[in-house]
């Protein structure tokens, strides 16, 4: 199927027959990716009395509790209420679902106090403003080891905020990365990245999100694509989210 899409940034025709999915599977128990050391995701059936809710024990369907972390477990979408003290829900932020977007791939920059970080110069090397309003970041080298790894207590990679305030003032409203943070795991509750991006406290961006622990495969070129974010509708600041990239042409 293809439809032809008309948008501030120009004319596409997209292909909708074949999505490419970003975010990463989740399953319960161990061997997904997650962070802030959190437990591994559970699915487990309800049971009341000797009745398990699954049918291999014998009930006519399965009827389980998901018990999860958005911000630990796997690919999520949040909003400026992760930071702040008001009460907004990515719920009630975001209203559009389908955005203009580019993907583009940066090796962090290993700095001498040996953190590795995503810094405003590479941003700037293979970035243009003006024609997308959603960014997704690949950070190489890109592996499939992404899809399992435990980040915590690992000082991971993460975005200058210097990068996070030109990305905003570029127009960029959907943040996505394929890392636990825009921010470094430990610093002091500081979250400049953050900040910068959602213009917080000053001037909280709203309509803007930031996507973290997505996996972008090898095969996906940089470039423009047609973007659809997917959430639960949660009144709560994240939720778990499914990310597709559309060609376009």
């Amino acid at each position: 199927m293809r439809a032809e899409i008309q948008s501030r940034f120009g004319d596409f025709k997209v292909d909708l027959s074949a999505p490419i999915d970003i975010s990463m599977p989740l399953h319960a128990g161990a061997g997904h990716a997650s962070a802030w050391y959190v437990g591994p995701a559970r699915f487990e059936p309800v049971r009341m009395g000797d009745w398990v809710g699954e049918v291999r024990s014998g009930a006519p369907v399965n009827f389980r509790t998901v018990i999860l972390n958005p911000h630990g477990n796997g690919t999520h979408t949040e909003c400026v209420g992760h930071i702040s003290a008001e009460d907004y829900t990515i719920n009630s932020c975001l209203k559009a679902f389908f955005f203009i977007s580019r993907v583009i791939s940066i090796e962090p920059a290993l700095q001498a106090s040996g953190d590795r970080v995503i810094t405003l110069e590479q941003v700037k090397a293979v970035f243009t403003p003006g024609d997308c309003e959603a960014l997704a970041i690949r950070t190489l080298p890109n592996t499939n080891e992404k899809l399992s790894r435990n980040y915590s207590d690992t000082n991971p990679a993460y975005l200058d905020p210097l990068a996070a305030a030109f990305l905003k003032d570029s127009g960029i409203n959907h943040l996505l990365i394929d890392l636990p943070s825009v921010d470094k795991e430990k610093d002091a509750g500081k979250l400049l990245s953050h900040k910068a991006f959602w213009t917080y406290p000053e001037q909280p961006r709203l309509n803007a999100t930031i996507t973290e622990l997505i996996y972008i495969p090898k095969a996906v070129h940089d470039g423009k694509y047609f973007m659809n974010i997917q959430i639960a509708s949660l009144e709560n600041d994240a939720s778990p989210s499914k990310v597709l990239l559309f060609n376009v042409s």
